[in-house]
């Protein structure tokens, strides 16, 4: 009957009862671990948050001397009994009839069978007869169909500790700072000790792990223990949470943080270990350098421009900053002149000017709807005509903005937006100082549009696991205008009029690069590429305040200009000058007017030159003087409709006509073939022209003589324009 009893109640646990095997495949770390490229740990980010487990620690990585510990002190007996200590129940049962004190009798199978059971396990209160029965019957099962290593090793793997500390690599790594396999005798222990009062206090695990120590006849390394035991306690706070992390390598928090979402996780990621702690490590040199012009933060991207993989992931400069969680790779910050190029290539693309053109870096005035717009070149001096290569080179604003005179902030936007920016406003919001990077990008952004311009115009995603699908290229450029962009970028002489032939931009092997700095010196960058690798840098401060007289040049340059040199020496990769795209041609070219030296430059089929002269590149003015782009017209109740207009104004372009909305005007006075006095002095008559307002959004189009769009502006009238030609017909109904 007894016999019947046991077995019906051990009945639902021996059924449950599962393989080493998948013990160990079920295990769960309560960290989720990132991995670089070859397999090596970058980082672990803490996803649990009631336990903390690490990985499962085999048994022969586990010190011989913990193993001879827990055995000695836990289950003499585990390599002869079959689960069940027989000797040591009826020794437990002769102690508790006489109330004195004996070692316990469950043995490490029983624990083991209490871990793997949640009905099993005990809680607050003892167990119960039948737990303490259904107990016995699955230790007994383990030991039938598990080797004794494996009941060990799970059990070790397995076991609480102190607070939120299970399995014996959690607790080595927290309490020890090393790996299980190096734990000494006296380490091993406290560990020991702690299993069986996970709460005791300090004396009171020094006092248990002393006796154990001692009957190892290893008396010796008691002297100095309890000292000892404090010391690694101190590790736990009060109510025995841990409050210290693993020894762990921490080298990627931010990229763990985008791509890690479950315990036990583990993502193979793109980076490589060696260029993420090199730029980790170059980005701190600098800020230490840079410590006493009020910066502290800094981020790093480093890409592989074939295959878009990211290599390095630097999101901030960790202990010198007061904001380290933020992602200094994907915050918006302001793009400064980083988005020249971009500019510079369009209009090279659509031919409107070529890397010889002139441009007049002079003072200009632009009225946009909130005023006139006055940019000023970062000197606040001016050079004169200078060609579109040292424009660009040597960062020039004015020219800037007269090029986007011509693209116009809509084209230009929309560009952008093709290279993947995902710009927030519109166009006409940011107007004319898009040119000198009003708006706000992220590191990650502003480098992969660079990589695309190192693979002459096609543009793709990035890869941040090697998990992720290989990526597709999309061609947005033309490869001749992006060719000759980099060209532009890699030419020390002709940006030395802005930063002379000795800086931080050069480098051993060919590279194309750029810097920005931002309004007040907010944010600094410095984006570039080789043949191989695109490398992105910002630094500033993330809560926004300006740095002290740091530019992109003297704060973002150095950082860039070492992680691209690593990159390259560490590869031992041979220099590696782009090859010039079909449609490219390159000529021997001179300047009337000696405002540059001769060279040899590059051309888009069709547009190329060879004298150059001053009246064949006059300045670029703006095209639509009035509406301005954005502007919004208020009507006047009180003055009747036909008295009220708007005046289309436009000049730099000797004949042309108008288009609203799709439509084309012409002016009454262009038809009868003479000018009034209203029309302004444009120089052709119809570019002057009255329009009677009507309440809604409009595009207008100026068209040049071929009837091609050559500017465009948006604009919106409000006002009560149908309010009168309602009154008008009510009057009229009345009448009749």
């Amino acid at each position: 009957m007894g016999a019947a009893l046991l077995l019906a109640l051990a009945a639902g646990p021996a059924q449950a009862l599962q393989s080493f095997a998948d013990v160990q495949q079920e295990f769960r770390s309560s960290e989720a671990s990132l991995y670089d490229r070859k397999g090596q740990l970058l980082q672990q980010v803490r996803m649990n948050p009631n336990e903390r487990r690490l990985s499962w620690v085999a048994l022969e990585d586990v010190s011989p001397a913990l193993r001879n510990a827990l055995v000695a002190s836990e289950d003499r007996r585990f390599y002869q009994h079959s689960g069940v200590d027989w000797n040591a129940v009826a020794a437990a049962a002769w102690g508790n009839l006489w109330n004195t004190k004996t070692r316990g009798a469950s043995t490490i199978t029983m624990q083991l069978a209490g871990l793997l059971d949640d009905d099993l396990r005990r809680r607050t209160s003892p167990r119960s007869i039948g737990q303490k029965m259904s107990q016995v019957v699955v230790a007994q099962q383990l030991e039938r169909n598990w080797r004794k290593d494996q009941i060990l090793e799970a059990y070790l793997n397995l076991v609480s500790f102190r607070g939120e500390l299970v399995g014996i690599h959690a607790l080595s790594r927290v309490l020890f700072g090393k790996h299980p396999s190096g734990l000494s005798q006296r380490e091993a222990a406290i560990a020991v000790a702690l299993i069986r009062g996970p709460n005791a206090t300090p004396a009171r695990v020094a006092e248990r792990a002393c006796r154990i120590l001692q009957e190892q006849r290893a008396a010796q390394e008691c002297k100095g223990l309890e000292d000892f035991t404090l010391l690694a306690l101190v590790r736990t706070g009060s109510n025995s949470e841990v409050i210290v992390t693993t020894s762990a390598p921490q080298l990627a928090p931010h990229l763990a943080r985008k791509l890690l979402r479950t315990p036990g996780q583990a993502v193979r990621s793109t980076l490589d270990a060696g260029v993420q702690r090199f730029a980790n490590d170059a980005l701190r040199r600098q800020l230490a350098a840079l410590v006493e012009r009020n910066i502290e933060d800094g981020a790093i991207l480093v890409l592989d421009n074939a295959s878009g993989d990211v290599l390095a992931w630097v999101g901030s400069s960790g202990s010198f900053s007061n904001a380290a969680n933020v992602d200094g790779v994907v915050a918006l910050r302001q793009a400064g002149s980083t988005l020249k190029p971009f500019l510079y290539e369009l209009a090279i693309e659509k031919k409107w000017m070529t890397a010889a053109s002139i441009l007049n870096d002079s003072a200009i005035n632009l009225p946009t709807a909130s005023g006139l717009y006055i940019p000023q070149n970062y000197d606040k001096q001016f050079k004169g005509l200078v060609s579109v290569r040292t424009a660009l080179a040597s960062s020039l604003n004015i020219p800037a903005v007269r090029t986007l005179v011509t693209v116009t902030p809509t084209t230009f936007f929309e560009r952008l937006q093709g290279l993947g920016f995902q710009l927030r406003e519109s166009g006409d919001y940011y107007g004319y100082s898009l040119a000198l990077g009003s708006a706000d990008v992220s590191l990650l952004a502003l480098s992969n549009a660079y990589r695309a311009l190192a693979n002459q115009g096609r543009y793709s995603g990035v890869r941040t696991t090697l998990a992720d699908p290989a990526v597709k290229m999309t061609k947005v450029m033309d490869s001749g205008a992006a060719f000759i962009i980099g060209d532009i970028l890699s030419d020390r002489s002709a940006r030395s009029r802005t930063f002379g032939l000795e800086n931080a931009l050069s480098t051993r092997v060919w590279s194309a690069v750029k810097t920005g700095t931002s309004k007040d010196m907010r944010d600094n960058w410095a984006i570039g590429y080789s043949d191989r690798y695109t490398v992105g840098v910002w630094v500033g401060n993330a809560s926004g305040l300006p740095m002290w007289d740091v530019s992109g040049v003297t704060g973002a340059a150095p950082v860039w200009q070492e992680v691209m040199q690593y990159l390259h020496t560490r590869d031992q990769l041979r220099q590696q000058v782009p090859q010039k795209p079909a449609g490219v041609v390159e000529r021997d070219i001179r300047y009337a007017d000696k405002i540059e030296a001769p060279r040899q430059e590059y051309f888009l089929a069709g547009t190329e030159q060879s004298l150059i002269t001053t009246a064949s590149s006059d300045d670029i003015s703006i095209a639509i003087r009035y509406p301005t782009p954005g502007m919004l017209v208020a009507l006047d109740p009180d003055i009747p409709p036909q008295r009220q207009r708007i005046r289309f104004a436009a000049d730099g372009l000797p004949s042309g006509a108008w288009r609203l909305d799709g439509k084309l005007l012409t002016p009454p006075a262009a038809k009868a073939g003479k000018k009034t006095s209203r029309q302004s002095a444009a120089s052709d008559p119809q570019l002057a022209f009255d329009w009677m307002p009507w309440p809604g959004r409009h595009v207008l189009e100026l068209l040049d003589h071929k009837m091609a769009v050559v500017d465009q502006v948006r604009f919106e009238v409000r006002g009560a324009v149908e309010n009168h030609a309602q009154q008008k017909t009510g009057r009229a109904r009345k009448n009749n």
